[in-house]
């Protein structure tokens, strides 16, 4: 895991360890941490696929909070915008919040266009490779437009929005994505059901062993 940032904090800001191990929190909560990251289009079900998935997880026992697009830009970021530069400092400001709250040992979904291969990649080396599950959600623009439940993709066609992702920015689509859901092919049940399938192996505790590094995982 990088602890790199653009803006490094001043010398005299040291990280603090603790004293809790990381296998300290997977023993307790029964769970190994990891960062689930539905990408995809306006409108191509990220926010109602991870509510989903956060609930089918707290059912089964796993504690989990979603981090959602909208919902962030209430709050910790209300204050960005939708320029390339402001896109870029959202998904990193999420980025460390996923991480901290893996660090916690938590699950965390989260859902946002994050339409930029590169601020996944800041994405994925901030929260950490063995943590990150990029799941594409790939439900095709004339769906998604279709859909338009906040008549976004009509105002971006009118000319009221500019920079709107898959009218005037463009979407950059995950290249080998860990899954790839279709929420025009199959329904929420089963798209839930397929990303399920493939986490709950990843989720559970590693051994002491694995932590330390002495044993690949």
């Amino acid at each position: 895991m990088s602890s790199e940032s653009p803006n490094p904090p001043p010398v005299e800001v040291v990280w603090h360890g603790g004293l809790v191990h990381p296998g300290d929190r997977q023993q307790l909560l029964g769970q190994r941490p990891l960062t689930v990251w539905f990408t995809g289009l306006s409108a191509s079900g990220k926010s109602t696929l991870a509510f989903a998935l956060e609930r089918r997880l707290i059912d089964l026992g796993h504690a989990c909070c979603v981090l959602d697009g909208d919902n962030i830009r209430h709050g910790l970021n209300r204050n960005l915008g939708f320029s390339h530069e402001d896109r870029t400092e959202n998904i990193r400001r999420i980025a460390e919040v996923a991480r901290l709250m893996n660090d916690a040992g938590l699950i965390v979904v989260t859902a946002f266009i994050s339409p930029y291969r590169e601020d996944r990649r800041l994405a994925q080396e901030i929260v950490g490779t063995d943590r990150f599950f990029e799941i594409h959600v790939s439900t095709p623009i004339e769906i998604c437009e279709a859909r338009d439940p906040k008549g976004m993709y009509k105002r971006a066609r009118a000319g009221e929005i500019q920079g709107f992702t898959g009218v005037g920015a463009p979407y950059e689509r995950p290249i080998s994505p860990a899954l790839e859901i279709d929420t025009s092919v199959d329904t929420l049940e089963e798209c839930v059901g397929k990303v399920l399938s493939r986490l709950l192996e990843l989720l559970l505790p590693e051994t002491e062993e694995q932590i330390s590094g002495t044993v690949q995982p």
